[in-house]
C-alpha cells in the first residue's frame, strides 16, 4: 500500500489522510497512480465512463494501462472528490503515451494519418476494466460486469442490497453463477450446489469468490468442470482452475 498523504476536501476544507490505490500490472509489479498534489481535488458530482479511468505507466516494464481514477471520500462531510494524477508522458513525435496498447477493434494509422487495413477476422475482446471492490455490492456488480465481458448476455442481479455474509446468485440465459463476497474460503457444498443449479437449468455453472476456495472445493470443481474465479479488491477476477482458463479463452 502507498504511503498516506494529506488531501484537503474541496467541500469542507478538512484534511484527510489518503493512500493511493495499488494495482497489479500484467508483469506482476505493483502500479500506483502518480498523484498530482499540487492540483486541488475536484468535487465529484457525476461520473462518466471515460472519466473513471486514468492511464498509468508501470515503472518496471513501462507498460501503460488504464486503472480506476483515484477518488477521496471525505471522512468528515462525506463528499467525494477526484484527485489529480500526473499524465503519462507522450511518445516523442506522436502525442501518444509510450507503451499504451491500441484499443481493440481500432484500425491502425498509416503514413500521413491514412487508415490502415481493416483487421482480419473477428475483433478481439476488449480488455476487462475492473471496478474497485469496497463493499459486498461492489463484488456482485464486478462479477456481473465480468460475466458480461465473458459473453453472457442479460446478466441479472438480485434486487436489494447483498447480505455481506451470504453468497449471491447471478443468472443469465445459459448461466448460473454464484458470487461469494465473504472473507471465508468457499467450501465443497457450495460448489456442488451451484453445479446442481446449473444442471437443473441446463446452464453453465460459474463461481466467483473474494477469499478463494478450500482444496476439497477446488478438486470437486475440477471434477465437475466448474470454472472458479477469485476477485481481488481491485476488481480483477483471476481464473484458478482449468475450466476457468478455458472459459476466459473461448468466451461464453
Amino acid at each position: 500500500m502507498a504511503d498516506a498523504v494529506p488531501v484537503r476536501c474541496p467541500a469542507c476544507l478538512r484534511e484527510n489522510d489518503y493512500a493511493a490505490p495499488v494495482f497489479p500490472c500484467a508483469c506482476g509489479s505493483p502500479v500506483t497512480p502518480p498523484l498530482d498534489l499540487a492540483s486541488p481535488p475536484l468535487p465529484l458530482t457525476h461520473r462518466t465512463w471515460s472519466q473513471t479511468w486514468v492511464a498509468v505507466r508501470c515503472a518496471a516494464c513501462a507498460r501503460v494501462n488504464e486503472w480506476p481514477h483515484p477518488e477521496l471520500g471525505c471522512a468528515s462531510c462525506g463528499a467525494v472528490a477526484r484527485i489529480a494524477v500526473h499524465p503519462v508522458e507522450p511518445e516523442p513525435g506522436t502525442g501518444a503515451p509510450q507503451g499504451l496498447l491500441p484499443r481493440p477493434g481500432v484500425r491502425g494509422a498509416g503514413p500521413a494519418g491514412a487508415p490502415g487495413p481493416a483487421p482480419v477476422g473477428p475483433a478481439p475482446r476488449p480488455a476487462f476494466r475492473p471496478m474497485t471492490i469496497r463493499t459486498a455490492r461492489d463484488a456482485v456488480s464486478t462479477a456481473a460486469l465480468y460475466l458480461r465481458w465473458l459473453g453472457f448476455r442479460d446478466v441479472r442481479q438480485p434486487d436489494g442490497r447483498p447480505i455481506p455474509s451470504a453468497a449471491v446468485d447471478l443468472r443469465a440465459p445459459g448461466l448460473v453463477a454464484q458470487v461469494d463476497p465473504t472473507t471465508a474460503p468457499v467450501g465443497l457444498r457450495a460448489v456442488e450446489c451451484v453445479w446442481l443449479n446449473g444442471l437443473t437449468a441446463s446452464a453453465t455453472s460459474v463461481y466467483l469468490a473474494l477469499a478463494g476456495y478450500t482444496q476439497d472445493a477446488r478438486s470437486r470443481a475440477d471434477d465437475l468442470g466448474i470454472p472458479l474465479f477469485v476477485m481481488d479488491l481491485t476488481g480483477m477476477p483471476q481464473p484458478v482452475n482449468d475450466p476457468a482458463e478455458a472459459l476466459v479463452g473461448a468466451g461464453a
